[in-house]
């Protein structure tokens, strides 16, 4: 039995609005291919959350999945800070 190797993804939520379905911003940093100087891109994903535990301002890893509809073929794997939390510290 072959093991899938499927991706995970670091980022912070920034939109709970929509029921079971959250949007993850992650940011990452590139080096400019002429310039040499440090980028920053960001890129938006939505993915599955059924019990809607995460919130606005949360930091989350998901994983790839299966394809839940057009724009959404991520799943929740685990919400490493709240934003409660981080709100209090």
């Amino acid at each position: 039995m072959a093991r899938e190797n499927k991706r995970i993804i670091e980022g912070l939520v920034v939109s709970d609005k929509m029921m079971k379905t959250r949007v993850l911003l992650v940011l990452r940093t590139v080096e400019h291919p002429l310039y040499k100087r440090l980028i920053k891109k960001t890129k938006k994903f939505s993915y599955h959350d059924p019990l809607e535990q995460s919130k606005a301002g949360d930091s989350v890893r998901i994983i790839e999945s299966k394809k839940y509809s057009k724009t959404k073929c991520w799943r929740l794997l685990e919400i490493k800070k709240s934003a409660a939390a981080v709100k209090q510290a």
